[in-house]
């Protein structure tokens, strides 16, 4: 699989700039990033479905300025943050110091991390970064490789619909602006069949999939049966005799 990973050219510079213009301001839950810290409680609850993050090994791939991997680790998990964002890993590995919270941040491309560590984690996570990168196929292999025999991979990302078109980008950046405008390309929004494709094709199972919606009035923030704009998936790795658990 080493083979078929976009090793040194899956990051696009634009995309990092653009995330890297709000890093002092990643922690403020009013400000640029108020979607993220509003989704967080749920993503993490959703991947504690999966059973508790005390003691596991997890990595987040695409952990910008360490919501998640924050929260990971205060349940108790050994957690690996990568990002290629420079000025986003020194945000959180300040704000991980000022916290108390033990996280391991890395500037290192997933693909790169998962030809070292290969088989390392027992929960992987990649939450709204695939709809960034040149090759997110690349990304979903190297996630796949990551996780260990029997692990868990969950994945976050939007949907290529127009109700998504609609919603995450005319309504959320340039009518509501609750993020800045040119966060979102519509053509990157990966459909649900297409990172099931890619996860199959990886080694992975399919577990489950959840819709993830919020109302920007209320900040009220739940998963539902309807993935049309924001969804969650989780994948299992097979165990060693191939078992599908």
């Amino acid at each position: 699989m080493s083979e078929s990973l976009n090793v040194a050219g899956n990051v696009d510079a634009a995309e990092v700039a653009r995330f890297q213009s709000a890093a002092s301001r990643w922690w403020d839950p009013e400000g640029e990033m108020r979607p993220l810290h509003d989704l967080n409680p749920v993503r993490l609850g959703y991947v504690e479905r999966a059973g508790s993050l005390a003691g596991r090994t997890v990595v987040d791939v695409g952990c910008g300025g360490g919501l998640l991997s924050e929260a990971m680790a205060r349940k108790g998990a050994r957690v690996v943050g990568l990002d290629m964002a420079d000025d986003l890993l020194r945000v959180a590995q300040l704000h991980a110091l000022e916290s108390g919270v033990s996280v391991d941040y890395r500037h290192e491309p997933a693909e790169q991390h998962a030809l070292d560590h290969a088989g390392l984690y027992d929960v992987v996570t990649c939450m709204e970064m695939l709809e960034h990168v040149p090759d997110p196929g690349s990304v979903v292999r190297a996630l796949a490789m990551l996780a260990k025999p029997g692990g868990h991979v969950f994945v976050s990302t939007l949907n290529r619909t127009p109700r998504a078109y609609v919603m995450a980008i005319l309504g959320a950046e340039y009518v509501l602006r609750l993020l800045p405008a040119g966060t979102h390309t519509y053509e990157k929004f990966i459909k649900p069949s297409e990172l099931a494709a890619w996860a199959r094709d990886a080694g992975l199972v399919e577990a489950d999939i959840a819709g993830l919606h919020y109302d920007p009035f209320t900040r009220a923030t739940r998963l539902t049966d309807d993935a049309a704009v924001n969804y969650l998936m989780h994948f299992r790795k097979p165990d060693t005799a191939g078992a599908k658990t």
